[in-house]
């Protein structure tokens, strides 16, 4: 195999949601819903060389609307202030290494794309915002039938937290 590089293009489909709540509603509903990853949790399966299916379980149990919070920014509202942007933002790396891994063994590029961004801001009127890429574009991407059947499932489990936190889902998100 020669060496050298690649140049792979991206399809982004920016989801940006408007809801009827407050930000501060919306995100303890959101980080409700979608629990912050137990690195401890999941290091212990690591430590003791556990089953992939000892995996499967502890995300089954850990993941509820099958995604975890695996970082946040916090509210970014306090340095952005100092800019003279009073609104408040968070940031979110939201995913499910089982669901990663399913399409890693196919190219471990994902991983960009992996887990996914998610952002909750005010928005007009005193409501919220929830912005996210839609997945199934940025894994179609990949040009690889396996990954973007993953990145469509995902894209169902994205419509399926919606619906969920009781927000409107978009089309073609969901169909």
């Amino acid at each position: 195999m020669e060496r050298g590089w690649a140049e792979r293009g991206y399809q982004a489909r920016c989801l940006d949601i408007s809801i009827d709540r407050s930000f501060d509603d919306f995100r303890r509903q959101y980080e409700q819903a979608v629990p912050a990853y137990d690195a401890a949790a999941f290091n212990a399966l690591v430590a003791r060389n556990a089953s992939w299916g000892d995996v499967l379980a502890l995300m089954r149990d850990s993941a509820p609307h099958a995604f975890l919070i695996y970082w946040s920014s916090g509210d970014l509202r306090p340095m952005m202030n100092l800019a003279g942007d009073p609104r408040h933002c968070v940031e979110y790396l939201m995913g499910n290494h089982t669901t990663a891994e399913r399409m890693f063994r196919h190219d471990p590029a994902v991983m960009l794309y992996t887990p996914l961004r998610t952002v909750i801001c005010d928005g007009p009127d005193g409501g919220a915002r929830f912005i996210i890429e839609q997945p199934s574009h940025a894994f179609g991407s990949f040009g690889v039938d396996a990954i973007h059947e993953v990145g469509l499932e995902l894209d169902s489990e994205v419509a399926a937290l919606l619906a969920h936190l009781e927000v409107p889902v978009p089309a073609g998100l969901s169909d």
